[in-house]
């Protein structure tokens, strides 16, 4: 779509917490106002929507949205915001092995600034699959970068958790 869509879509967003819960239909209708202007096979209309269900509370009306958009070619940046949205709300609706079954392979993607929110959202999916241990190293390898000190020792530690222990007789 062209910029102009772009930024009213953005600015639509900007208000989105000046919606009460009780209001929720009526931010969704204002994104399903704008998606009426795309056309009808554009993958932006769907993930726009799934995330208007999804931020609303509605994760479950938001899945098959996302993979809508998905389906119909969502890629790049948005469409790694699709995969990510998609695995939270999987998590959220009980479905947490297809959000790690989604994510993991976004480990070994190109590099952007939605890394941590892999690592983080596909933590949170491996919490949910009592692999804690696999979820622990993902955040704490994604914090260790950020800290001002001990870098390399996350990184290590992360690494450990994961790691088989060393079993010498």
């Amino acid at each position: 779509m062209n910029e102009d869509w772009e930024d009213r879509t953005a600015a639509a967003w900007a208000t989105f917490d000046d919606y009460e819960e009780e209001r929720a239909a009526d931010f969704r209708a204002v994104i399903d106002t704008l998606v009426a202007e795309l056309p009808a096979d554009s993958p932006l209309g769907p993930f726009e929507q799934a995330c208007a269900w999804d931020s609303t509370g509605h994760s479950d009306r938001a899945v098959p949205l996302y993979r809508e958009a998905l389906a119909r070619g969502l890629s790049g940046y948005k469409g790694r915001r699709t995969k990510i949205q998609l695995s939270s709300s999987l998590r959220n609706i009980g479905q947490a092995d297809e959000g790690v079954k989604l994510l993991t392979p976004e480990l070994d993607g190109p590099s952007d600034e939605l890394d941590d929110a892999v690592r983080a959202c596909l933590a949170l999916c491996l919490a949910d699959l009592g692999r804690e241990r696999e979820g622990l190293s993902l955040v704490i390898g994604a914090l260790a970068p950020h800290l001002p000190r001990y870098q390399r020792s996350m990184a290590n530690y992360a690494r450990l958790l994961v790691e088989p222990e060393d079993s010498e007789s």
